[in-house]
């Protein structure tokens, strides 16, 4: 199954249903108790690491003309294929297809710093403290910022993480070529600032004065004014020694229009399957790969309980129960609730609920802007 571009989530007509953070801590505690949980996130996880939401306020979906890069753009070997790439690391901004040759934004290699430098935030630890307490064993996430991995990195070996947390739509911080060498992305990012010293000296400024761009869920930003003519996306090192050219480089995050590798869609089930029950975490289930996740618990009539701020594609479905509440003004004390004692005798549980970060993103009157 491809990944489609997801559809706005507007109020499905079920009535809002507010309820206190005590009452809400009380709720999930008792749901989460049995242990044998499955997590599924979303981008709202990430909201107060400064990361904004898809289709939060002032998420890039709500905007209806919003029109992303397909996986067949970027894999097109014509120059126009090579137009996208250099759209993708660098991107066009645009109103409509005349202005797409005038208008333009940075995109990936603006974006990736403010992404990599994120800090998990108190649902990241919260949750990291449910996983090293046993209650949540399987975690699948739709974020590609690697938050939940830092946050319990200090407690788990790298190969244990991967085991138990399952990035569905891929991660920013890897990159490869069409041929398959792998690199960091941080590495890459290094490759790019050497081809475009002018613009790692605008990333220098912004670092130094303390400026951030509109920073989205995927690593890019929204900066106006700015040409993309002259961004050098350099080849592939490894291709050049083979005898090979390749200045195709792609981020290891799942585009639309690509297909999930069927290891990890099969994984994603297994993870279902093998639960107790469902927890659904800041996020509105509108893109069909996260979904169906829900209606295959549903389908083997395992407990669901959504938590969201504002309307999700479950809304109304039956054997889904939905708290419309933050994470940030419950998860803590749910952990607490759950563990009792432990909560302040544990080291590690201590140190995990005293930790993140609350930096919500900048409001849109505040996103930089550079003409050139």
């Amino acid at each position: 199954m491809r990944v489609s571009v997801p559809t706005i989530i507007t109020a499905s007509g079920v009535p809002k249903q507010t309820i206190s953070p005590a009452a809400a801590v009380e709720r999930i505690a008792d749901f989460l108790a049995p242990g044998k949980v499955t997590l599924l996130t979303g981008a709202g996880v990430s909201v107060a690491s400064g990361i904004r939401a898809y289709r939060g306020k002032d998420g890039r979906y709500m905007n209806p003309n919003y029109q992303p890069i397909f996986y067949h753009e970027l894999t097109d070997e014509s120059e126009k294929g090579f137009a996208f790439r250099q759209r993708y690391w660098y991107e066009i901004k645009s109103c409509s297809q005349s202005a797409r040759l005038m208008f333009y934004r940075l995109r990936s290699y603006l974006g990736y710093p403010p992404v990599r430098d994120a800090l998990p935030n108190t649902s990241h630890y919260a949750i990291a403290a449910l996983q090293f307490a046993s209650y949540i064993p399987r975690l699948v996430t739709q974020n590609v910022d690697g938050l939940h991995q830092k946050a319990i990195a200090h407690l788990w070996e790298p190969d244990h993480i991967q085991k138990q947390i399952l990035e569905l739509h891929g991660t920013l911080h890897r990159v490869h070529c069409k041929r398959g060498h792998v690199v960091p992305r941080d590495m890459f990012q290094n490759w790019l600032s050497a081809a475009n010293p002018q613009w790692k000296a605008f990333i220098d400024n912004l670092e130094k004065t303390g400026q951030k761009p509109r920073t989205n869920p995927d690593g890019d930003v929204e900066l106006e004014g700015v040409s993309y003519a002259d961004f050098a996306v350099p080849e592939c090192p490894q291709c050049t020694l083979e005898g090979q050219q390749s200045s195709f480089h792609k981020p290891e995050v799942i585009f639309f229009g690509e297909s999930i590798p069927s290891r990890i869609k099969d994984r994603s089930f297994y993870d279902v399957e093998h639960s107790e029950r469902v927890f659904v975490l800041g996020t509105t289930l509108a893109t069909y790969s996260a979904f169906r996740l829900v209606k295959r618990a549903l389908e083997l009539r395992k407990p669901v309980m959504l938590l969201n701020v504002g309307p999700t594609r479950a809304d109304g479905l039956p054997g889904v129960e939905k708290l419309e509440i933050s994470s940030s003004l419950v998860l803590r004390d749910v952990v607490r609730a759950l563990l009792g004692s432990r909560a302040s005798q544990d080291s590690a549980i201590v140190h995990l609920l005293q930790s993140g970060v609350h930096q919500p993103p900048a409001e849109d009157h505040e996103i930089i802007s550079r003409n050139t």
